[in-house]
């Protein structure tokens, strides 16, 4: 267990930069923070902080020594673009990491060949691919579109194998493999053609979204107490930013690359799905990942209801054009997410601390 916590402390720290470097991108002054590393907002909190324990989480549950080399790849990566290593190197070393978890994911599906495994193959892919892009120069915005990719489609994996213990009907599959096809489909296309590539994929992003809606288990969960339902308020919300994120995709490629309106687009999938999906799963991977229990607490609602207010009002600070509300929308953003890890710290500490007093 020991062992992993550098990797944990190497994520943890490009979300903490990332989060500090994305207020400087809104408006905000931190003079601390360089240029260099400003522009890496994208990278520290995709690869840097969830492709490396995306990794981790994979590894683990592999059980392979050999699989541990893509979060070690992973924290190596965010060490490099803390200290401001180019690039190139930073994304050799992320495409390093994605093809190791390229290949345990390969391993996982020879173990267990379903289709869950399958999309989590190709996510894994997406990952791959968007480093190799971000490290042949390709733009940023066209980057980020493969990495949403990967990110999305971790999620949707996941959640399909939970979804199938409520129906096995073939339309129900085909609509989810669809869906799925579009958001695999659109980075490669967007590397042609942008503004085609982002609405493909923004049309499979509605839809996966749609489909979660329908058919996941969290509508069940939500009637459960404790930490079940917690869960499902997680989810749940994020499905419907899912969708408006993938319709403002398909009717927006036009703005994207910069500006508030996509500041908007980005943020719904990003922070509305990504970010509560983090929120959701956390209380159960973190123990799985460091042995260290984290019981439920209501005071992990705080945060979440803050995180989704806080995007409410930051995307209407960017559609109505109203810079003080989306700057400190931006900030109530950072607080939500440093909230929630202090409260999963605090919960774990405090039950540590019960625990040895038995």
């Amino acid at each position: 267990m020991a062992a992993r916590v550098p990797f944990m402390a190497a994520a943890g720290l490009a979300l903490v930069v990332a989060g500090l470097v994305g207020l400087v991108r809104m408006g905000w002054v931190l003079p601390a923070l360089s240029p260099a590393l400003v522009a890496r907002h994208g990278p520290l909190m995709v690869s840097a902080f969830l492709g490396t324990l995306i990794s981790l989480e994979r590894a683990v549950g592999l059980g392979k020594s050999w699989a541990y080399v893509a979060p070690a790849f992973g924290a190596a990566g965010s060490v490099m673009l803390l200290a401001g290593l180019p690039d190139l190197v930073a994304a050799a070393v992320f495409s390093a990491a994605a093809t190791t978890l390229v290949a345990a994911f390969g391993a996982i599906y020879r173990i267990r060949p379903n289709r869950p495994n399958a999309v989590l193959a190709l996510a894994a892919a997406m990952w791959l691919g968007g480093n190799v892009a971000w490290g042949a120069g390709v733009a940023m915005p066209l980057v980020v579109v493969w990495w949403s990719a990967f990110l999305v489609l971790t999620i949707a994996g996941e959640r399909l194998e939970l979804a199938r213990i409520r129906t096995r009907a073939a339309l129900a599959e085909l609509a989810f493999f669809a869906a799925s096809g579009a958001v695999a489909l659109g980075p490669v296309i967007s590397l042609a053609t942008a503004p085609a590539g982002i609405a493909v994929t923004g049309a499979g992003l509605a839809g996966l979204g749609a489909w979660l809606v329908r058919y996941d288990i969290a509508w069940r969960t939500v009637r459960l107490p404790g930490l079940s339902r917690y869960i499902a308020w997680c989810l749940l919300p994020g499905y419907f930013w899912l969708i408006a994120g993938g319709v403002a995709w398909v009717l927006g490629p036009g703005v994207w690359g910069g500006g508030v309106y996509y500041d908007a687009m980005l943020h719904a999938v990003f922070l509305g799905f990504v970010m509560s999906m983090i929120f959701g799963h956390a209380p159960v991977i973190v123990p799985a990942l460091l042995g260290v229990p984290v019981p439920y607490s209501r005071r992990l609602y705080a945060p979440l209801v803050l995180l989704h207010a806080s995007l409410v009002s930051r995307i209407a600070g960017d559609l109505l054009l109203w810079m003080p509300l989306r700057l400190w929308s931006g900030i109530a953003n950072v607080v939500a997410v440093l909230g929630f890890l202090a409260v999963l710290a605090l919960t774990a500490r405090t039950a540590g601390r019960l625990s040895s007093q038995k």
